[in-house]
Formats: C-alpha cells, sequence, structure tokens
C-alpha cells in the first residue's frame, strides 16, 4: 500500500510544517497542504493546522510509490510514456488504494514526476507523464490549450459506416436519481466537446466496428458520451448504454465477468489511447502505442462470431 503511517519523533517544539520541511524534505506549500488534508496525528488524533506545534512522538501518514515492473513505452530526458493496462487507476482513489499510475512513475523516476492527464481506469492506452516540476507545467498547459493531438482506437456496437464530427456538449450534474455517482450527459448547459469518429474496419458476424476518435476537447468520458450519442455505445462499456439496475450494480461491484458479457459485449471497455503528436521544446514528437489492442478486439469479435453460430 502506497500511504503508510509512520512514527516520527521531534527532539523540541517547533511548528509541524517546519518539521516536514526540515526532516522530510517537502516544500512549504507541501507540508502545509498534506497536515491540512489530516496526514499528521497526535496521540492518534488528526492535527489539520498547519502552524501548531509537535515534540516528542507523533504520526504522518507517508507515501511510497509501489510498483509491480510496468516497463515504460518511451523514456525521453523531460517526459515519459506508459502504455497503461485496463483496470489500473492513474491516481489513488483513497489511502486504501494499493496500486495506480502514478505510484509506478514515481517509483521508477522519482517523487518530482508526475502525470500531465488523465484517462478513464478502463481505458488502456497512452498516458504522457513529466519528469520534473517545469515539464509538468508545460505539458499540461499543452494539454489545456489543445496543442496536443489524440488518438484513440474503439470498438463499437452496429455498423459506423461514413465519418462523423460529433459537436454535443456535454454536462456533468448531479441529479435525485441513483447514478449521480457517473452522470455525464449530452446536454445544452454543457461545455462545448468535439469528437471526430471514422469507421476502420466493419464485423459483420459480430455487427460491431472498429473506429478511430480524435477529441479536440478533453471532457470527462467524452468519447464514450459521445459514441453513445449517436447510439454507437463502446463495447465493454459498463454504464453508457446500460440500464440504471446495471449500472449500479457495476459501481457497487457486484455484476460478474459473465453478466457484463452478457450485457455489455465485453469485461472491459474496449477503448485505447492508441496516439499522441506534439511539439516540446523545439522538437516535434509522434508516439503511437506497442499494445496488442487490436489483437484483443480480434479475439473478442472471434468470440462473438462463435457464440453466434
Amino acid at each position: 500500500m502506497p500511504f503508510k503511517l509512520k512514527k516520527l519523533y521531534s527532539d523540541k517544539k517547533q511548528r509541524a510544517f517546519k518539521f516536514l520541511i526540515n526532516e522530510l524534505g517537502y516544500t512549504q506549500r507541501e507540508s502545509q497542504r498534506l497536515i491540512a488534508n489530516g496526514r499528521l496525528f497526535i496521540n492518534g488524533v488528526a492535527m489539520t493546522v498547519p502552524t501548531a506545534e509537535v515534540e516528542g512522538e507523533f504520526e504522518f501518514v507517508m507515501y511510497e510509490p509501489s510498483t509491480r515492473n510496468l516497463i515504460p513505452h518511451a523514456v525521453y530526458d523531460k517526459f515519459v510514456l506508459f502504455d497503461k493496462p485496463s483496470g489500473v487507476l492513474i491516481h489513488p482513489q483513497n489511502r486504501d488504494t494499493q496500486y495506480s499510475l502514478v505510484d509506478e512513475l514515481k517509483y521508477q523516476f522519482g517523487l518530482d514526476a508526475n502525470i500531465a492527464h488523465r484517462i478513464d481506469q478502463e481505458t488502456s492506452g497512452l498516458v504522457l507523464c513529466a519528469r520534473d516540476k517545469q515539464s509538468e507545467r508545460d505539458i499540461k498547459a499543452m494539454f489545456e490549450f489543445r496543442s496536443i493531438e489524440k488518438k484513440y482506437l474503439a470498438l463499437v456496437h452496429g455498423e459506423f459506416k461514413n465519418k462523423l464530427i460529433i459537436e454535443e456538449p456535454l454536462l456533468r450534474k448531479e441529479d435525485e436519481s441513483a447514478l449521480v455517482r457517473m452522470v455525464v450527459k449530452v446536454h445544452q448547459d454543457g461545455k462545448l466537446s468535439k469528437t471526430t469518429v471514422a469507421p476502420i474496419k466493419y464485423f459483420s458476424q459480430a455487427n460491431m466496428t472498429l473506429v478511430e476518435c480524435k477529441p479536440f476537447t478533453g471532457r470527462q468520458h467524452q468519447i464514450r458520451v459521445h459514441l453513445f450519442h449517436v447510439k454507437h455505445p463502446i463495447v465493454g462499456d459498463p454504464i453508457y448504454g446500460q440500464n440504471q439496475n446495471d449500472i449500479i450494480k457495476f459501481l457497487d461491484k457486484q455484476i460478474t465477468k459473465k453478466q457484463r458479457i452478457k450485457k455489455s459485449g465485453a469485461s472491459r471497455l474496449l477503448l485505447h489511447a492508441s496516439e499522441l503528436e506534439f511539439e516540446l521544446y523545439g522538437k516535434r514528437y509522434l508516439i503511437q502505442s506497442r499494445d496488442e489492442f487490436l489483437k484483443l478486439i480480434e479475439q473478442i469479435v472471434a468470440q462473438e462470431i462463435f457464440s453466434c453460430e
């Protein structure tokens, strides 16, 4: 587990945030934020006032990144890329999260390394990570100003015949239903969102199409919602395209693998971040995934064909 409760000792009375700066190497901003978030305990009680003092023994929740020996896709002086497997979180959801991609990154490249953007837990493929604070700021700014071109592959239900530009505003809004944990929908009050989708190959026996998607904006669940909106939900999507009861079962981890395959067509979301193109520090990069996503698609379609015979 990357978060561990450690016993610390201060031989003199001093402000807690200064102890963290002097003994653990945090910046003042980092140490104050960690204390405010309840990471420091005195006699088992969280102390959340950064200016409070410590003396003697106390406890602190420290972050120690872990590894599963995931080999980086590509390594450069200022950034690194991973081909993230489906099912791996980008960041920990809470202190009980056993492993996430940021653990792997920081374990291999140091605590100053950080992930520069997000993809969904079930989405596989390329994730761009910065190796230091300055490159993190620069790369995140590139994503913010949409100067990085992203391409995704997806297997969708039905025959997707022609290239399509989907420009539908997306809104994440809590409502009165049980789906407040995931609601993203096409709505006139939402944020401008644009995705182009082009067919690559239609598998007639399974009635599924492999498509390439280019999101021009970076809204949460954008590709998934846009494809669902045009009546071509992604194969394996446990939310968009499912009824409310099945969505709740998935969110509560009460749906079996067999049930999910029957309902959605696959045991995982068949969406893959396949390509990134950008210019950084005067050099142009075109980076393509080496993940065997296309082989997985062929296997899934073959299984679907077999089950239909």
